[in-house]
């Protein structure tokens, strides 16, 4: 079969693999439908942080059908459509034990520490398998991964849907955080992005304002009213600076975008002002609502969609999505489609 492998900083290539194995008891194997390409895979790519294994498979935003089960396996048949858990926990520490998955003290991803979904089939674990109820695309399917993540920096921005909240970056996480604040009522939604055609494409799903991350562009906006809630989801330490700039006292800033540098921060700031900052890991167990979730949102998903290539694409897509090439959100890789 055809995947799509890491090698190393900057060297992906898609070549012919052998196909999985029968799955071991416990398992099942997936022929792949669509994976999207995430931020933190072109993160891994351009610095290497999360190679644990070389080469290895990328891609954790991944839906598809059962194939195979393995010995033990239950809940799930051979054509069930599923969407993968991305997390890789022990089961054992505290974290755990306490039910905080995404905490755990030896956490992992699939597409790092197991082969992921840029292929045409793969193995995982049954836990990490959730079955996806009625007609779905799997394009939009796959959407469901990166839809729990921003569930979860919805949730730690605290936001309410009578008071304004501002969404930092129009990237796949930040667009459907917009999208998550708009489906709940927020209003005043304010949408920030240099990139001016993806900021425009999610207020145009979503309903929201565009804005500059200026103080005095905010203010007019919300006519003087306090903002209280955000979500930076670029990982721009300039952009996180400016943002401490906007929000009011006593807010709470959701951490959601993988950062690239350090932040020099006088903790007086946060202090004196009483602002959060959040920390977002993943997400905690907002997929199976983010699977319920996939039929009425569909259509908005689909508009976020910038492109769905076959395997053979996987590399040029990765530049184009480094050199900031894209005016839609997400880029679904379809192994079906070559």
């Amino acid at each position: 079969m055809r995947a799509a492998r890491l090698y190393g900083i900057g060297d992906i290539r898609v070549e012919e693999v052998e196909a999985p194995p029968p799955p071991p008891a416990g398992s099942v194997r997936v022929k792949v439908a669509a994976a999207g390409i995430c931020g933190s895979d072109l993160h891994n790519f351009r610095t290497g942080q999360w190679i644990s294994r070389v080469p290895s498979v990328p891609g954790h935003e991944v839906a598809g059908t059962v194939a195979a089960l393995g010995e033990g396996v239950t809940g799930l048949v051979p054509g069930d459509v599923v969407v993968a858990d991305s997390r890789v926990w022990c089961g054992t520490c505290p974290a755990c034990r306490a039910g905080r998955r995404n905490l755990c003290a030896s956490l992992g991803y699939v597409g790092e520490v197991c082969d992921g979904g840029f292929a045409e089939e793969m193995v995982l674990p049954a836990r990490l398998l959730h079955r996806v109820e009625g007609r779905v695309d799997p394009g939009v399917a796959a959407m469901a991964e990166p839809l729990a993540v921003a569930l979860h920096a919805v949730a730690k921005a605290a936001a309410v849907p009578e008071k304004p909240a501002l969404v930092v970056g129009c990237g796949p996480i930040g667009g459907l955080a917009a999208l998550v604040l708009a489906r709940r009522g927020c209003r005043d939604l304010l949408i920030a992005d240099r990139n001016a055609a993806r900021r425009d494409l999610v207020a145009a799903v979503t309903g929201g304002r565009g804005v500059t991350l200026e103080p005095a562009a905010v203010a007019a906006a919300l006519d003087g009213a306090p903002l209280e809630h955000a979500v930076e989801a670029t990982g721009s330490v300039a952009a996180l600076e400016a943002l401490l700039d906007v929000v009011s006292n006593g807010s709470t800033v959701a951490l959601v975008g993988i950062a690239h540098g350090s932040l020099a921060l006088d903790p007086n700031r946060l202090v004196e002002r009483e602002v959060t900052l959040a920390g977002c890991s993943a997400f905690a167990d907002e997929l199976p609502q983010a699977v319920a979730l996939l039929p009425e949102l569909a259509p908005q998903l689909a508009r976020l969609i910038d492109a769905e290539i076959g395997l053979a694409g996987v590399p040029e897509a990765y530049r184009r999505l480094v050199a900031g090439e894209v005016t839609g959100l997400k880029v679904v890789v379809r192994p079906d489609r070559g």
